[in-house]
């Protein structure tokens, strides 16, 4: 992901479907997820895992947004299968989205199989991981799969199988779901991994759309997925800081630093004390726009 802008959006695209796929890679998503598990039938599973060795990647127009695969489930029968060929069949893939996370070991076993094949091809860069948690049992779980690997690089909440495992009502008004996020978001942050909502379970831009997106925003996500590329640009505009958010944020890191430059843990801007804590905040609103530290 060298030299990409920070994730905002998150496009999850049919894995079967070769033209919707080449549309999501020039959609303006910042990381597009070729789905290999819900979006695709049971029949054609090894229809779309050969699609991806049968794309003339190199011919796509450049620059390519962050690919990952959502492969199929562990201990489903596809699940080795997918991650063999996102290796071997050359797909320019940054990361593997694995469904179901419901315990460490499901992100072990990926993380040895992934040695394997790279291992096999003599690949350079290592796939990174993304676990998304969509059961009872990958919640209550989280914090020991967020610890699970260094190949782990972010948590994804799945709110449609989320939704069906703890029995509740798969409609996302956000009070239904703030400890859910809360969790998630805590053992993200305590492991340096990147925090991921999961989609609006429509495709529209509507009032609830708009809603789930700056709430998801405001509670300290990274990014969402969307369904449909009309959702993009109302996801990148929630979690991409306003020039005004980044200006106040260089200048908080700025007096701060200052500050420690003549011996003093906190510094008075704009009326308010600014301390390591106030920094930190500041420091993530930088590295979300994209500026050096």
């Amino acid at each position: 992901m060298t030299g990409r802008p920070p994730r905002r959006s998150v496009l999850c695209v049919p894995g079967g479907d070769e033209p919707k796929i080449r549309k999501a890679l020039a959609s303006g998503a910042d990381q597009v997820v070729i789905d290999l598990e819900d979006a695709v039938p049971p029949a054609d599973k090894d229809r779309a895992r050969a699609l991806l060795g049968a794309i003339a990647w190199d011919e796509i127009v450049a620059p390519l947004p962050s690919i990952a695969v959502r492969v199929n489930a562990p201990r489903s029968r596809w699940c080795h299968l997918d991650i063999n060929a996102v290796v071997r069949l050359g797909v320019p893939a940054d990361s593997i989205v694995l469904p179901k996370v419901e315990s460490a070991g499901d992100l072990e076993f990926a993380d040895r199989l992934l040695d394997g094949v790279e291992a096999g091809v003599d690949a350079t860069d290592r796939i990174a991981l993304e676990a998304l948690i969509e059961t009872a049992d990958g919640l209550s779980r989280v914090e020991q799969i967020a610890s699970a690997t260094p190949r782990l690089s972010t948590l994804i909440t799945g709110y449609a199988d989320l939704a069906a495992s703890l029995g509740r009502t798969a409609a996302l008004e956000p009070a239904l779901w703030i400890a859910v996020q809360d969790r998630l978001l805590a053992a993200a942050r305590t492991n340096r991994l990147d925090a991921v909502d999961g989609p609006y379970l429509g495709v529209g831009v509507d009032d609830g759309f708009l809603a789930a997106v700056g709430h998801a925003a405001r509670i300290g996500f990274d990014a969402k997925w969307a369904i449909h590329p009309r959702q993009l640009d109302a996801i990148n505009q929630a979690f991409e800081p306003t020039g005004e958010q980044v200006q106040y944020a260089r200048r908080v890191v700025d007096a701060l630093a200052a500050a420690h430059d003549s011996g003093r843990g906190a510094v008075e801007l704009d009326g308010q004390m600014i301390d390591e804590a106030i920094a930190v905040a500041a420091r993530r609103t930088l590295l979300k726009s994209g500026v050096s530290l």
